[in-house]
């Protein structure tokens, strides 16, 4: 028999039916967000005649506004007490945005396209994610955070395996593609709006305006270190856009193309739960310098050619990179912040990621056009060795509060 703990969440060694459904939610409108950008990239440049430095900017862009978003549902989220609704119209403005790509005629209307795809997606992000802490004991976080990545990532690997054989079906017809990709993402709003239940709230939310100083000072410092760390990850990491663009250049016929994100995914989903489980229990900065460490094998390798015997292990590490990673930065900032301000700390964490990660985009096109491919990923290995002196750092600060590092942590808030 499992006992109830504060928010929601209840002890024991199953993780609630609500992690799974959240799971299939995501691995649902993964399948039909990746329909598109798996072939994003390829269609901008050869059907639209984009830039190399037009697509790292949309990516950018794109990127920045999903994060952005997400700042906005996170304090309302806490404000209102009420994560669901948000994450549901979230999830629906998604789905509303996939016509878009199969009508788009110019970069400005993929752009505007884009825009609305992520500001979807930022919009359900933070509440979704705090939900997952809500719902699941402090001591299965990591396995709850990596079980739900896990799915996503399984949807990411469908969705280009679907595009790739869509592709060779209708004779690369991007258009047709694109109108497919309707589907799984109403199904995923459907599923998410009758099969998730939100727990009753026992306490009130923020006595003051969602963003407001006395909040954001409330999250405190072992927190903040965790925001600055993500920071310089996410400026380590630019868009997958250009994993694609690599393989393309190197032959990969159009039909193909999908098979870049499917590996990569295929590593991303592989890993994530098994890394999200070891996080309950390792060192959490010990386990981001090894993801950091791999995306630096990951760019090395990229860098040297695009012929497939360096390419496709990139790709592959850049998976492991993720599947260590991404579940572990969530965990650690539902860990770090206040029950009553979770969703503000998740917003905020992924507003600062998205600031970096446009101008990481961005530079990285830049850099492509101007200096040739190698000298992006040059570039992406040496702000990931930035980024290890930030995880040095955090580790040095809080190693006197042993709670970040190893372990279950204290329910701080909770």
């Amino acid at each position: 028999m499992s006992a109830a703990v504060p928010g929601g969440a209840r002890r024991g060694t199953r993780l609630p039916r609500a992690i799974w459904t959240l799971g299939f939610v995501s691995l649902l409108m993964d399948v039909s967000s990746e329909l598109v950008h798996s072939l994003l990239p390829v269609f901008l440049v050869t059907s639209l005649g984009a830039s190399t430095f037009a697509v790292g900017l949309i990516e950018g862009v794109a990127g920045a506004t999903v994060l952005l978003a997400k700042l906005f549902s996170g304090v309302l989220s806490d404000y209102w007490q009420r994560r669901k609704p948000l994450a549901v119209f979230g999830y629906a403005l998604s789905a509303a945005s996939k016509p878009m790509f199969a009508l788009a005629s110019s970069v400005g209307m993929v752009l505007a396209a884009r825009v609305i795809d992520r500001v979807g997606k930022g919009i359900r992000g933070a509440p979704r994610d705090s939900l997952i802490a809500d719902v699941t004991a402090q001591e299965l976080r990591g396995a709850a955070y990596g079980l739900r990545q896990a799915l996503d990532t399984v949807g990411a690997f469908l969705g280009p395996l679907l595009a790739m054989g869509l592709m060779l079906l209708w004779a690369d017809d991007f258009r047709a593609v694109f109108r497919v990709a309707v589907v799984p993402g109403l199904l995923a709003v459907v599923l998410l709006a009758v099969g998730v239940r939100e727990p009753q709230r026992t306490a009130p939310g923020p006595a003051r305006a969602p963003i407001a100083r006395q909040n954001l000072a409330g999250l405190g410092r072992r927190y903040w270190w965790v925001v600055i760390i993500g920071a310089f990850l996410s400026l380590a990491r630019f868009s997958e856009a250009f994993l694609v663009l690599r393989a393309q250049r190197g032959g990969l016929p159009l039909a193909l193309v999908p098979l870049v994100l499917m590996g990569m995914n295929a590593v991303y989903a592989g890993s994530a739960y098994p890394f999200g489980k070891l996080s309950d229990r390792a060192s959490h900065f010990g386990l981001l310098a090894l993801g950091l460490l791999v995306l630096i094998g990951a760019d090395l390798a990229l860098a040297q050619s695009d012929r497939w015997f360096w390419v496709w292990p990139g790709i592959a590490l850049w998976g492991l990179h993720l599947g260590i990673t991404e579940g572990l930065l969530a965990r650690m900032v539902a860990d770090t912040a206040p029950a009553l301000l979770r969703g503000t700390a998740f917003g905020v964490f992924n507003l600062v990621g998205g600031v970096t990660m446009l101008v990481a985009s961005a530079l990285a096109g830049l850099l492509w056009d101007r200096l040739g491919a190698p000298a992006t990923f040059y570039a992406g290995a040496a702000f990931s060795v930035v980024a290890l002196f930030a995880v040095a750092g955090g580790a040095g600060a809080m190693r006197a509060d042993p709670r970040l590092d190893g372990g279950p942590l204290s329910a701080r808030g909770d």
